[in-house]
């Protein structure tokens, strides 16, 4: 499921070495060792484009149990954090439209993602920073499932914010230009 285009192996060596490796999403291990992710590419900077990708992907999901969730990369054309924070907004008021509300929920990561209301230089941005600009679109219910099994899901925010923290951003900054080497 993994498309053999080099921001697809960015956004996979993402996942592992920094995703996985510092368990700032605990779920992600059990998906990828499954090998239930698609990663897919949406190579154009046009927003009808990027949406109708979008659009796509929920659509394959709904007819493909076993993927489990998608990280819709988007190479091109999105580099900008703000133009990324448009492209958000229209992605959940589609998803809204498209009656996948409840059904798919979205995350979202961008090589300079950027917390509202932190310091600029905090590594906490970290936990959402990827080589590329990427939409992840989640099953809700595999969401509801596999928080039931989690201790203190409310805590997960918290621990990755203490995680990049202990880490450090010119460690965090220095694997996140690996994962583009």
């Amino acid at each position: 499921m993994i498309p053999d285009t080099p921001a697809s192996l960015h956004v996979q060596r993402w996942l592992d070495t920094m995703v996985i490796a510092h368990n700032f999403c605990p779920f992600a291990r059990y998906v990828r060792e499954h090998n239930q992710i698609r990663y897919a590419e949406c190579t154009s900077a046009d927003m009808a484009d990027a949406l109708t990708a979008l659009q796509d992907e929920c659509d394959l999901l709904d007819n493909d149990p076993a993927i489990a969730t998608t990280l819709l990369i988007l190479p091109s054309g999105w580099d900008q954090f703000d133009d990324f924070l448009l492209l958000i907004d229209m992605a959940q008021q589609c998803i809204d439209h498209w009656d996948y509300s409840g059904i798919y929920q979205l995350a979202t990561f961008h090589p300079d993602y950027l917390f509202a209301g932190e310091d600029p230089q905090s590594a906490s941005h970290y936990t959402n920073r990827s080589p590329h600009p990427v939409l992840h679109i989640i099953r809700e219910k595999d969401i509801t499932a596999a928080l039931a099994h989690y201790d203190d899901p409310h805590a997960i925010p918290d621990t990755n914010i203490a995680n990049a923290q202990a880490i450090g951003c010119p460690h965090l900054a220095a694997q996140l230009a690996a994962c583009k080497a």
